[in-house]
């Protein structure tokens, strides 16, 4: 079986290896232009809109992946299910089965990326997105923790029981998890230093006070 799992098993590590304020909201953007430099502005709002651009490059990018990865596992479970002996047939048809999943959330992500491209965000939207962006990627890791855990729990319950189906369901879910773990886990690094970046241009900002109302600026 082991043979058999090459295929996915090497188009993840040839994956993973190549692997959007204008200041606060519209209503203070006059105030904001006034209080900082025009200059500056122009910095914070590109490094902003390249962030966003990253980040839309990013999620295309690993929805792709996410898509052949799916489709590999699909085509490749439901022809080896039908030649594999013992736990085979239930591993090759669990990892069939598990990716039809990956698919639609793939696709799902590819459609609504269609709508992002567009977009224009503000630096407080855009950091909001972000934050929310990684906060989803930290979640995924511990489902994916959580996937390979029950591989493990199933795995050892067929070996303790002479249960084969169990043992190839197990096997599939280690698979499945191992790679969601490392595919969210390199998405998480990648978005992260972008996050910094948004966090240190934030950082720049100061909040006082005029006898116009509430204003940023940065100092000099």
């Amino acid at each position: 079986m082991k043979q058999l799992t090459i295929i996915p098993t090497v188009f993840l590590c040839l994956l993973m290896a190549s692997s959007h304020l204008n200041a606060q909201e519209a209503e203070l953007a006059p105030r904001i232009t006034d209080t900082l430099p025009k200059q500056a502005i122009d910095s914070i709002v590109m490094i902003s809109d390249s962030i966003a651009a990253d980040r839309y490059n990013k999620n295309k990018s690993n929805m792709t992946v996410l898509a052949a990865w799916a489709g590999i596992n699909i085509i490749q479970g439901s022809i080896s299910a039908t030649n594999a002996t013992g736990s085979g047939p239930y591993f090759f048809r669990m990892n069939a089965y598990w990716n039809i999943v990956n698919l639609g959330i793939a696709s799902v992500g590819l459609f609504q990326l269609r709508k992002e491209w567009t977009k224009k965000y503000s630096f407080t939207q855009n950091q909001l997105a972000q934050q929310k962006l990684e906060k989803i990627l930290l979640l995924n890791t511990g489902l994916d923790l959580a996937y390979i855990t029950t591989g493990l729990l199933l795995k050892e319950r067929g070996n303790s029981r002479n249960n084969l189906q169990n043992i190839g369901y197990g096997n599939s879910l280690l698979l499945q998890g191992a790679f969601l773990l490392v595919f969210d886990l390199v998405q998480y690094g990648n978005h992260r230093r972008n996050g910094k970046i948004l966090e240190k241009q934030l950082s720049k900002l100061q909040i006082h006070t005029s006898g116009n109302g509430i204003g940023l600026r940065l100092p000099l």
